[in-house]
């Protein structure tokens, strides 16, 4: 059945609140540690969501080294790469995450990968390539390196969650959470300082930030999208995904005054590109979308971790 306006509104923003999401974080790690931002964020999701939840007692230890992998890990990796380079070339990078997990479900759970998954793998790699070698990257490929290691995270931990079994949307996003944030405040004590002091100097614009990215980020966009998938097949509504480097892109350039060069651009384009050949099946629609640095739905199945 075709999508009522409601649900096409609702798949609009789904990708503008995660899009958006990576553009406030950008801002907000001016101010705040990037691991410990993602440790607040965590804590926030979880005090909003655990009490509408049962706990799933027969999968608890694998989530936590669920949200080990793709959250403390991940995010670690992926926000202190997002320090050193624009939201807009971020996003873009990180749509590597769908070929990873591609790469990483042939590999680790014999899956198949056709020729038309290799050429979109090829695309989106030709991509970052691309971005990679833009002159103003030169001092930035450390930064690029960790949003590259986050995205493999990322793609091993849907590869943890598609062997987890059913557990149910909200459940998962509400346990990682709870999981998630003790593990990234412990790697915040190890590998950043000044805590205290960027807690107490921060303002209601910074706060306000965490909020974002706690409730409406993380829970909400969740809601949204689980309530979507929960009424349509995953390839009826996975295209949505697509824009949401739209967004960040136009966020990083309008709110943040980010230059997004000609090459920069042109590689955006084409990791798109490969991203959306390895998601759309002929005459199918989306098979396998993704959210950059967010997760959605992995594959057909409706559990995720992350965004």
């Amino acid at each position: 059945m075709p999508l009522r306006p409601l649900d096409v509104l609702m798949g609009l923003v789904v990708p503008l609140v995660w899009g958006m999401g990576v553009v406030f974080a950008k801002a907000a790690i001016e101010h705040f540690p990037p691991i410990l931002l993602m440790a607040l964020r965590f804590t926030l999701t979880a005090l909003v969501l655990v009490w509408f939840v049962k706990p799933p007692w027969r999968v608890m230890g694998r989530l936590v080294a669920i949200a080990f992998v793709s959250a403390a890990i991940q995010y670690s990796l992926t926000f202190n790469g997002l320090r050193g380079v624009d939201a807009s070339t971020a996003v873009l990078v990180l749509q590597i995450e769908v070929p990873f997990l591609v790469l990483l479900g042939a590999t680790l759970l014999h899956e198949r990968v056709d020729a038309r998954k290799w050429l979109g793998i090829a695309i989106a790699l030709a991509g970052v390539g691309l971005i990679a070698g833009d002159p103003r990257l030169g001092p930035a490929w450390g930064s690029l390196a960790l949003l590259v290691g986050g995205a493999f995270f990322w793609a091993l931990g849907q590869i943890m969650v598609r062997r987890l079994g059913e557990v149910g949307g909200l459940t998962m996003i509400a346990w990682v959470s709870v999981f998630a944030a003790p593990q990234l405040l412990v790697f915040s004590l190890v590998f950043e300082r000044d805590h205290l002091a960027a807690i107490a100097s921060a303002d209601w614009v910074v706060w306000s930030t965490v909020a974002y990215l706690g409730v409406v980020m993380t829970a909400l966009g969740y809601s949204l999208w689980y309530s979507l998938i929960g009424r349509y097949p995953v390839s009826r509504v996975g295209p949505f995904l697509l824009l949401m480097p739209v967004f960040s892109v136009l966020g990083g350039v309008f709110l943040l005054d980010e230059t997004l060069t000609p090459l920069i651009a042109l590689g955006g384009v084409i990791v798109i590109a490969g991203v959306a050949v390895i998601m759309v099946r002929r005459g199918a629609g989306a098979e396998a979308p993704a959210g950059a640095g967010t997760p959605a739905e992995a594959g057909d199945r409706r559990d995720d971790t992350e965004a």
